[in-house]
């Protein structure tokens, strides 16, 4: 039998074996899993996304409470399971997927789910990358570090940023890993996140924002007005320093949501289109790529 690398994973697989970043940690503990929903405070209007739904302790819940539940498992043995616990439940949809090949629900839905830690990165950037998507809030079971590095004060990553200019990131709680079967190696954090009521951009400015994002945190650590000074005018970035009320010496991944806002705003008005900072061109097709999409999907 052929093996093959999965790309999230250096285990070697069978053909039809699924692949190894599903980690197979399932969370059991129910105080936890009632909270979960508790949290994403569904009601019966709701459609709900559910990645990485094991056996089914999470989606009996969610079905009681959703107008519809959307569950994808990329094993087998456990979608099994899951048609047989759900079989009753016709507001309930299982998808036999990967996670990350999926497409998400063109109308408004919420995400439940405890997801595994070798693809914590790409599902956020699935569900947050593109503020025009159908995603409005999500309660997110995540290993530890990356729950609290993606609310934190100083940004590192320019996905991040555009992230939580859109969506409210919060820590909640810490969870034991002992709350899993089998225990993974490390603790897990529950996540919350809300999509903004008032962003602080407009989703037209998405790619432009981008590029200036990416181009700033390529050196978080660096001072504002040092990371800034191709851009702007001596005198620009001292009227920034005034209406930012920084100092020149703040680092630039120190900058608050409306702060970035703030800076994107002066860019726009006081500096010429050719400077502005241009998105990497892979993310420049993906964001117009999934703009054509979602104006496909309102028609």
């Amino acid at each position: 039998m052929t093996k093959r690398i999965h790309k999230y994973g250096r285990k070697k697989l069978s053909n039809g074996e699924p692949p190894n970043y599903l980690g197979q940690h399932l969370l059991h503990h129910k105080p936890i899993i009632n909270e979960m929903v508790k949290q994403a405070n569904i009601s019966k209007e709701d459609s709900v996304l559910e990645l990485g739904a094991g056996e089914g302790a999470l989606t009996t819940i969610l079905s009681k409470k959703a107008r519809r539940v959307i569950a994808v498992e990329y094993d087998q043995r456990f979608v099994s399971i899951l048609k047989e616990k759900t079989k009753n439940g016709s507001n309930t949809k299982n998808i036999h997927e990967d996670i990350l090949k999926i497409q998400l629900p063109s109308q408004n839905f919420i995400v439940v789910s405890s997801i595994p830690y070798a693809i914590t990165t790409p599902i956020m950037k699935l569900l947050l990358n593109h503020p025009s998507s159908a995603f409005q809030r999500g309660v997110l079971v995540i290993e530890k570090g990356a729950a609290k590095r993606f609310p934190s004060k100083f940004i590192k990553d320019a996905y991040v940023l555009i992230w939580r200019m859109w969506f409210t990131i919060s820590y909640y709680k810490d969870i034991s890993r002992y709350h899993f079967s089998p225990p993974p190696s490390v603790d897990s954090a529950m996540l919350v996140i809300i999509r903004k009521k008032e962003s602080f951009l407009s989703t037209n400015d998405y790619l432009a924002f981008y590029g200036l994002a990416e181009y700033a945190l390529r050196r978080p650590e660096l001072e504002f007005q040092m990371v800034l000074r191709p851009i702007f005018t001596p005198p620009q970035i001292k009227h920034l320093k005034r209406n930012l009320g920084i100092h020149k010496e703040t680092p630039i991944g120190l900058l608050t949501e409306l702060q970035w806002s703030i800076l994107f705003t002066t860019m726009k008005q006081y500096v010429a289109r050719p400077l502005w900072p241009k998105p990497s061109k892979r993310k420049s097709k993906r964001g117009a790529y999934h703009d054509k999409k979602q104006k496909n999907k309102k028609r």
